[in-house]
């Protein structure tokens, strides 16, 4: 984790962690993301993720985050292919649970991600599409290293439009 604080390690999504995307839904973890999902717009999700921890044609990775030593389940990460702007790109996401949030677990594992992206292979750039107002979440892009390209209009989920800060990372080694 950041400061040295601890560690984090990265466990691929399963078919276990629905009930995990379902306290990460809460209305206090979704306000910069235009509130909580439906139950229907929460199962399309998780069985997204799950075939992103099982794919192997580039699309991505999901993620749950367990910190350690205590091995407790912190939250979720991950990147997925997409198109910004007329660009194949990866894009990043997180989301930590209140109470392991301002401990430096989402800088330990959007570092942990970029690095199992990289392993993998992974070359294409790495976009995150924080709120403008999400001050933790830029904070995290910050200190991974982004660059901040500025801000620009987004839908997350599709459909929710938001202002966001547009932050690039390079995976190429």
């Amino acid at each position: 984790m950041d400061d040295d604080k601890g560690a984090v390690r990265l466990e691929p999504w399963s078919e276990d962690d629905a009930a995990l995307l379902r306290v990460l839904n809460a209305p206090e973890l979704t306000a910069h993301l235009g509130g909580p999902e439906t139950e229907a717009e929460l199962a399309r999700r998780h069985r997204r993720y799950v075939d992103l921890s099982a794919d192997t044609t580039g699309a991505g990775r999901m993620f749950r985050i367990v910190l350690l030593p205590q091995e407790g389940v912190a939250g979720s990460i991950g990147f997925w292919a997409r198109e910004w702007r007329g660009t194949p790109v990866y894009e990043t996401g997180w989301a930590v649970l209140p109470g392991f949030q301002g401990r430096g677990v989402a800088t330990a594992a959007t570092r942990a991600v970029v690095a199992e992206a990289r392993a993998a292979g992974f070359r294409r750039q790495l976009h995150a599409f924080p709120s403008t107002g999400n001050a933790a979440s830029n904070a995290v892009c910050n200190k991974v290293g982004f660059e901040l390209l500025g801000e620009c209009a987004f839908e997350y989920p599709p459909g929710r439009p938001m202002r966001c800060n547009n932050w690039r990372l390079d995976l190429a080694p």
